[in-house]
């Protein structure tokens, strides 16, 4: 029975090994996918923006001065540049070391206190964590996957709130209605008709002067999909598909992992039952 229990660990040790190996290529993966991701999501932020101001609102967009133009157009751009660098601050590539934990503070990963704020996002530790376990390295990554699209939301948010600040857009874009109809869009895989990465929605505003009356009213707003951006960009799609194919051998190592701790457990219990036996 002791021989059992050393093969199942020596097993473990190796599975561990194995998974750890794999999660730095994940890292790597996960760090060149954001930076590609930081790039795309400045250009089709500034073709969204191009689109709404153009076909969406081109007669007050017209109405501002060249000046003004000019300075919207700056402050995109501006925006842009600060989602691409939120983005990097996602990961960094220090070297793991061999214990799992990153060589640099030693600090448990996740998100602290201490973590990085910009877009009013706080942003994951870069990967700290034991990563010769499956089930932390499986919540890394959830949280990676969640920061990324908190990035994207606030920053179609920012983006929109600019271009009415600016007189494009409508004073009273109803943010309910737009935060339902981005979270139903986010939901949907299938590429929307029209310019990507843009709300296209008809919605009946009542009349502030005659209360009984309401029209319906065409409203276009930034909303920045992961789906699109990646659809939109070959080298965007080609590193994710890489993550999926990485996170396929993860989860079956996970498995094998979660199986042998299993045996080890039952080979352990009937090993103590044996011991504490007696006639």
């Amino acid at each position: 029975m002791a021989r059992a229990i050393e093969r199942i660990e020596r097993d473990i040790a190796a599975l561990k090994e194995a998974i750890r190996a794999i999660a730095v290529e994940l890292q790597s993966a996960y760090a060149n996918y954001l930076n590609t991701l930081g790039l795309a999501v400045r250009k089709q932020l500034i073709l969204a923006s191009y689109h709404l101001c153009t076909q969406g609102y081109p007669e007050n967009f017209l109405h501002l001065s060249l000046n003004q133009r000019q300075q919207l157009q700056q402050a995109i751009r501006k925006l842009g540049q600060v989602a691409f660098e939120q983005l990097l601050t996602c990961i960094k590539s220090e070297k793991v070391g061999e214990d799992g934990r990153d060589e640099g503070d030693g600090q448990d990963g996740g998100v602290t206190s201490s973590s990085p704020v910009i877009l009013g996002i706080s942003t994951p530790e870069p990967l700290t964590l034991d990563t010769s376990n499956p089930i932390e390295l499986a919540k890394w990554q959830h949280n990676l996957e969640e920061v990324t699209q908190e990035i994207l939301k606030k920053l179609s948010h920012d983006a929109n709130l600019l271009l009415q600040k600016a007189g494009v857009s409508p004073k009273k874009l109803p943010e309910p209605i737009l935060a339902a109809a981005a979270a139903a869009s986010e939901a949907s895989a299938e590429v929307m008709p029209g310019p990507p990465n843009l709300l296209n929605l008809v919605i009946e505003i009542e009349n502030e002067q005659q209360s009984e009356d309401s029209e319906l009213t065409q409203i276009m707003a930034i909303n920045l999909r992961l789906g699109e951006i990646e659809f939109a960009d070959v080298t965007l799609s080609s590193e994710r598909r890489q993550i999926r194919s990485i996170l396929v051998q993860i989860n079956k190592l996970g498995r094998e992992y979660q199986k042998k701790h299993r045996e080890k457990a039952i080979a352990e219990a009937e090993a103590a039952w044996r011991a504490s036996w007696f006639e």
